[in-house]
């Protein structure tokens, strides 16, 4: 394998994509608390989504390595399973970005170390503790979807070393955190749908599996509803107005859909949920642009 084989190979197994997504949200939590463009926050915001960005790529390397024999049978294109890195080679190149995940994570407030000291033992511990656990391992990646809010918000609502529990500027990104964990939830459960023959090849006990793909995406379904019923509570409650309500209407619109067409197309449906939640996600930013102007 050639050098440049080998750093695309690693690369991939960040799931660069995913990275970006999940350091975007917790800029958004940042924004939404209303930190980012006073005093010394842009650099706690930096340092958050540095640390984000390191911390899901480790933790997406990591789960690459426990998951390289159900991935010879779900994703044979895969960095480990075509041969692009070696299982040795994955578990050092996360270690280093857990490394450098937890030096960024250190500029931050107390609060928000704390949240992310909890995220880092989650990912580790996620694929050998949990994933084969009906719910449960959804459970955990569904918190950790909707923590990179919390952990934004939680940047800038404090000065680095404080000790307090920024309550007031946490609230916004914690109505946040509830819609984007239950999403994420239902987005998990229809991916387990999508993965049933691997998953059964190597023992573990998804949902699915364990109720049935249909019993199973109906349960997620039920959960999205939550969301999108809990969506409108921002303008509800007076924190964002009707800017807010006309982007995350269609949202909530894109992830009903999304939900419906995973009964009969997992692979699509759980395809549109994520831009769905997306769209959700930026209706947020939309509603604190319009409070500041």
């Amino acid at each position: 394998m050639s050098t440049d084989g080998r750093a695309k190979g690693l690369f991939e197994l960040t799931r660069p994509g995913n990275t970006f997504a999940a350091g975007m949200l917790t800029f958004i939590g940042a924004f939404v608390a209303g930190g980012v463009f006073t005093d010394s926050q842009p650099v706690q915001v930096v340092a958050a989504v540095v640390a984000t960005w390191l911390a899901t790529g480790a933790g997406n390397a990591i789960n690459d390595y426990f998951d390289r024999d159900i991935d010879r049978i779900n994703a044979p294109d895969r960095p480990i399973p075509r041969g692009a890195v070696s299982p040795k080679g994955t578990l050092l190149f996360s270690i280093v970005l857990f490394v450098g995940a937890v030096a960024a994570a250190l500029l931050l407030p107390v609060f928000a170390i704390a949240i992310a000291a909890l995220n880092l033992v989650a990912l580790v511990a996620y694929t050998k503790l949990f994933k084969g656990l009906p719910g449960v391992g959804n459970a955990v990646v569904a918190y950790l979807g909707g923590s990179t809010f919390l952990f934004g918000s939680a940047a800038v609502a404090a000065d680095a070393g404080s000790t307090a529990i920024p309550v007031d500027g946490i609230r916004t990104a914690a109505i946040l955190f509830l819609l984007a964990a239950l999403s994420t939830f239902t987005r998990e459960i229809i991916k387990d749908v999508e993965d049933m023959d691997g998953d059964r090849e190597e023992g573990l006990n998804t949902l699915p599996l364990a109720i049935g793909a249909r019993p199973a995406t109906i349960f997620g379904t039920v959960l999205l509803v939550v969301a999108v019923l809990a969506s409108p509570l921002p303008y509800l409650w007076g924190v964002f107005g009707l800017p807010y309500l006309a982007v995350v209407v269609p949202a909530d619109a894109v992830m009903l859909y999304a939900a419906a067409e995973s009964f009969g197309d997992p692979t699509a449906g759980q395809n549109h949920l994520k831009y769905g939640m997306f769209l959700a996600a930026v209706a947020f930013v939309v509603g604190r642009i319009a409070v500041l102007f």
